[in-house]
């Protein structure tokens, strides 16, 4: 269940601090009753960012492997050859 606290409630810091320690999840913090920010364990934080950084590497690495296989295949136009295409059909 997401946990959502008015601004004013940063002023107990402690108590703050407690609650986002014990939260399972990302804590929204509203001011004047919209979202200011959110806050979250460094811990957390630190795991989605990784994931988020492998799940990046792994959406390279297939695009690589489909350049690879197009390559293989021959289905693929060099740039420069492309460039002359693009220069001879706009007459540019």
């Amino acid at each position: 269940m997401p946990v959502c606290v008015p601004i004013k409630d940063l002023k107990d810091t402690a108590k703050f601090s407690k609650l986002v320690e014990e939260s399972v999840g990302p804590i929204t913090v509203t001011k004047n009753g919209y979202d200011a920010f959110v806050v979250m364990r460094s811990a957390d934080y630190d795991r989605l960012a990784n994931r988020s950084l492998e799940e990046a590497k792994q959406r390279l690495l297939e695009r690589i492997a489909l350049a690879e296989r197009e390559k293989a295949e021959g289905g693929y136009t060099d740039g420069p050859a492309a460039m002359a295409e693009l220069r001879e059909r706009y007459g540019l």
